[in-house]
């Protein structure tokens, strides 16, 4: 068993670990959980001592075989919980983050196997982000970030790098949703802001805005 603390743990390595192949540094997950390097100096020689996560000095922390199935069933919890409150409950997707980030320390195999069922088995999250499947596999897709598209380049939107829910309600507002084609029109030198078409409307987003839309080309 597990705590909370461990389990956040383990998943915010998890998440580190799927965009850097290298060992990841503890100012890294210092940085993602918003705490202090020695607090996680503290956690990570726990993490060891249970054989969930190794770390070298230089090269830094890395799951173990064990420590990234743990992980990627709490990250399937959590993925599968967002499903349901969304297609279930009908909570929006920029409210479900904190809901799920309590239901996915649930200890129990049968009501997660019970629920992946009652949902129909989903493979991606209101994100857009894949769901590991029981055995802890997680199926990816090739997508690019908008921002690094050229003019007259065009997409499907598929999902999000930043999940905040300033972000989301942001994408809401100006009706940017998963699956809609995206095409850019223009990308200015200067600040590398684009004139995109959307739902059959132009409109200009900054580069911060294009950093943080996944686009798969079409």
């Amino acid at each position: 068993m597990f705590s909370q603390s461990e389990e956040n743990y383990l998943k915010a390595i998890f998440h580190l670990t799927t965009a850097e192949k290298n060992g990841i540094s503890t100012n890294a997950i210092a940085e993602k959980l918003a705490t202090k390097p020695s607090s996680v100096t503290d956690m990570i020689r726990k993490l060891s001592d249970k054989k969930v996560v190794s770390y070298k000095k230089y090269y830094g922390v890395a799951l173990t075989n064990s420590g990234r199935k743990i992980a990627a069933y709490i990250v399937r919890k959590h993925r599968l919980w967002e499903v349901f409150l969304v297609d279930k409950l009908d909570f929006s997707w920029d409210e479900v983050h904190d809901v799920a980030e309590q239901l996915e320390h649930i200890q129990s195999p049968k009501l997660i196997q019970q629920l992946d069922q009652f949902l129909g088995y989903p493979t991606q999250d209101p994100h857009g982000d894949p769901i590991p499947d029981k055995d802890g596999n997680l199926k990816t897709i090739e997508k690019c970030l908008l921002s690094t598209l050229a003019k007259n380049d065009s997409g499907i939107f598929v999902g999000v790098d930043d999940s905040s829910s300033d972000f989301l309600q942001f994408l809401d507002r100006r009706r940017i949703t998963l699956g809609k084609q995206i095409k850019v029109i223009e990308k200015e030198d200067f600040d590398e802001s684009m004139l995109i078409e959307i739902n059959s409307q132009k409109m200009t987003i900054s580069k911060k805005i294009a950093n943080n839309l996944y686009i798969q080309k079409s």
